[in-house]
């Protein structure tokens, strides 16, 4: 296959990755944007059923030698390729400095039923999370600390905004996700696969040391995340099979969402894997 020209400025394939910024053309299409080389390499690893994830590449031809191994690898998953100049990266990128390669990837959250037949033992569900840089940082942490699963509720942003696929710095393509569950739907469900279900509330009645010590959080266990301003409300923290507090320790009044988050699920990550030790991202 031989070296791709550079595609105009003008083209409808650049139009229309340019609407993918909106959530309503995302949503038409099926189709949202990967941005910078850890996203991208992930995304063409990636595989939905039978066909790959990435659909289309765009790149400038600094990146392209830079990033040679990914462009020949998107090339063989059968992603077109596109040669573009850094205003036409600019104009489809949502960040201030682009990196110069970007990807157009099909949608790839999970169905909801799908995570519960898996028996997941370690969940993350944000259910009131307006931010997409927050969501996409959530989605990382769970990532990291081997989640299972990511459920974003009917109430939280859009999984594909650009902001949330730039935060999760990959780990989008790593873990299933679903999307759109009303929140009484995901903790029924969750608890039906015989999952307790926790709140994450500053104002709740159990302590995570508590927990901890107990050995409750052995126990297979999804987390409930609520709004980075005013927490969850009281509907929410009803459903849960309990509400728990992170300790604040020394004089901070309290911990931002993703603080919250990684904390609740590595200290449940440590409790489960007590009995082998804890995974290692630098163990062969």
């Amino acid at each position: 296959m031989g070296t791709p020209e550079p595609i105009s400025p003008r083209s409808a394939r650049v139009t229309a990755a340019r609407r993918l910024v909106k959530r309503n053309f995302r949503a038409k299409e099926g189709l949202f944007i990967a941005e910078g080389p850890q996203a991208v390499r992930e995304a063409v690893e990636h595989r939905s059923g039978e066909r790959p994830t990435l659909v289309e590449l765009f790149t400038t031809a600094e990146a392209a030698d830079r990033y040679a191994g990914i462009v020949e690898a998107a090339r063989a998953t059968g992603a077109r390729v596109h040669i573009a100049d850094e205003d036409v990266i600019a104009g489809i990128s949502q960040t201030v400095t682009p990196q110069g390669i970007l990807g157009v990837c099909r949608f790839l959250d999970s169905p909801f039923e799908e995570i519960l037949a898996a028996r997941p033992r370690l969940v993350a569900v944000l259910a009131h999370v307006r931010d997409p840089g927050n969501a996409g940082t959530v989605l990382r942490c769970a990532d990291a600390a081997g989640a299972d699963a990511v459920i974003l509720t009917d109430a939280s942003v859009d999984l594909y905004n650009p902001k949330a696929v730039r935060a999760s710095v990959g780990s989008l393509f790593h873990l299933p996700v679903a999307v759109g569950v009303p929140v009484h739907e995901a903790v029924r469900g969750l608890r039906g696969a015989g999952v307790r279900v926790l709140a994450a509330d500053g104002a709740g009645e159990r302590d995570l040391d508590t927990e901890l010590d107990e050995g409750s959080l052995a126990r297979p266990t999804a987390w409930v995340f609520g709004n980075e301003a005013w927490g969850l409300p009281e509907e929410t923290r009803a459903l849960a099979d309990d509400v728990v507090r992170v300790p604040i320790h020394g004089r901070a009044e309290s911990l931002n969402l993703a603080t919250a988050a990684a904390v609740c699920l590595y200290t449940s990550a440590r409790a489960q894997r007590a009995s082998g030790g804890c995974r290692s991202v630098t163990s062969a």
